[in-house]
């Protein structure tokens, strides 16, 4: 993928959409491109997390303690929780289809965070959308 391509993809996600040109081209060049085959697991629940996954291409499945809560496809992003906040990861995530990810590692999005509010916003309410969604579904008792 060039340049010009992962900045045009980077403005349609919408924790980015919001970033000046330069600042999307810096984003650019730090996101390291993956390739991952259909069932391939890229996060599994319990491990230690240092990355932040966007999807350009495919679909994922998020599993809880192996019950599915969520697809996510082109433009959505998973694994900011645990570089947030240090804990290993809450859920697993598992690609549905052939998937080409960009992943961000938890240095660099710091950095990101730290230079833009509006990414820093964008991150709370989708951590909170997340968790609204999630108290609205809760587990069954164990």
């Amino acid at each position: 993928m060039i340049l010009v391509q992962k900045i045009l993809f980077l403005k349609n996600v919408p924790l980015f959409s919001s970033m000046p040109p330069n600042e999307l081209g810096y984003l650019g060049h730090i996101a390291e491109e993956h390739i991952f085959d259909t069932g391939q697991k890229i996060i599994t629940q319990g491990e230690h997390g240092e990355s932040l996954y966007l999807i350009v291409e495919g679909k994922v499945s998020i599993t809880q303690n192996g019950k599915q809560v969520a697809e996510l496809s082109e433009t959505d992003y998973f694994g900011e929780m645990s570089i947030l906040d240090g804990e290993p990861r809450s859920a697993s995530v598992e690609t549905l289809t052939n998937c080409f990810i960009l992943c961000i590692s938890k240095e660099d999005f710091y950095g990101i965070l730290s230079r833009h509010s509006e990414v820093a916003l964008h991150v709370i309410r989708t951590l909170t959308q997340r968790l609204r969604q999630s108290s609205t579904h809760p587990p069954p008792p164990q």
